[in-house]
């Protein structure tokens, strides 16, 4: 694992080396097609061979290597990234659903430019909004310290947990920056861990009955089941909203709540009769085939008490837990 982690770094190098040649994205080179392989997601568009952006981030290459000062700087000054990223911002601000200026926690804040917008709601809409924004790329943050955004400014990895007091924010937001735990860069790199200490620590972070809104690309279905399952653990209530489902459009907003008050940690009340929102409440499916519940004591327990130390454990299956039977001969 090692080794293919050196690999993947030696590979983000090369790609790094070939930038002048890629043309912010509208052409790859084919020394660099090559050395990539399968890696390399390409597709056609109005007959140009077009490298998408996605493949960038499938290479493997962590969020410091990967913001550098030439990726920051093109992340920042592009008006397509500008209005997406001013979308789901709004998004979810709306998801928030909050009633006066909040301090928020602004996590993988990036150079700002959500930021911006929490400082621009007006008293109207319920803010203005006061912001400490954390991100672990150096360069995104100089960036945004040139910009004089109005936000404190942290260098941290979220992977590490949240360094703040508990129960110092009102809200929190992330725009496109937690599905980075799910990565390994070595065999030494536990995502269930990295997982289960961000998501502790935002919630010791956030006041009783604050809220928490990460929009988040899962590169698949376990992905998802990770990320909700480990913000299930730290004590969540937690619902996964979809906008544009099955298109290319495609937005995923994680909506967590610290139980206080009318909540009482269910996402549903929430989400009511939200706009272009539809309700599937998994907890009401068939309880056939479900897996026993864990007792205290048995090996389900135990595998559930491993998993909120952070700890690889195996997939759970119908047999988890099983009494077996005894046979006397």
């Amino acid at each position: 694992m090692a080794a293919n982690a050196k690999q993947r770094k030696e590979t983000w190098e090369v790609i790094n080396d070939h930038e002048k040649d890629l043309n912010d994205y509208d052409s790859i080179d084919k020394p660099t097609e090559d050395l990539l392989g399968e890696d390399c997601m390409l597709f056609h568009e109005l007959g140009k061979v077009v490298k998408a952006r996605s493949y960038r981030v499938s290479v493997g290459a962590p969020p410091d290597l990967f913001y550098n000062d030439s990726e920051s700087r093109k992340y920042t000054t592009s008006s397509r990234i500008q209005n997406v990223q001013a979308e789901m911002t709004h998004r979810a601000l709306e998801l928030l659903q909050l009633d006066g200026p909040s301090l928020i926690l602004d996590i993988g804040c990036g150079s700002g430019l959500s930021g911006e917008i929490l400082s621009a709601v007006t008293s109207t809409d319920g803010g203005p909004h006061i912001w400490i924004g954390m991100d672990i790329s150096p360069y995104m943050l100089d960036i945004a310290l040139r910009r004089e955004v109005e936000g404190d400014l942290v260098l941290s990895d979220i992977g590490d947990g949240i360094p703040f007091r508990p129960g110092s924010f009102d809200a929190a937001i992330s725009i496109s920056a937690i599905q980075w735990l799910c990565n390994a860069e070595s065999s030494e790199v536990s995502p269930q861990a990295r997982l289960s200490r961000f998501f502790n620590g935002l919630y010791a972070g956030l006041r009783r009955g604050g809220r928490a809104v990460c929009q988040f690309y899962p590169k698949n279905e376990l992905q998802r089941s990770m990320i909700s399952s480990a913000a299930v653990q730290a004590g969540f209530g937690a619902g996964i909203l979809e906008d544009n489902p099955g298109t290319k459009n495609a937005k995923f907003y994680l909506v967590l709540t610290v139980s206080a008050g009318a909540v009482q940690g269910d996402i549903t009340s929430v989400v009511l009769n939200m706009r272009d929102v539809d309700i599937q409440d998994a907890r009401r499916r068939s309880s056939v085939g479900k897996i026993e519940s864990k007792r205290k004591g048995n090996k389900a327990w135990k595998k559930d008490q491993m998993q909120r130390k952070g700890k690889v454990v195996k997939a759970s299956s119908k047999y988890t837990g099983r009494s077996r039977r005894r046979l006397a001969f």
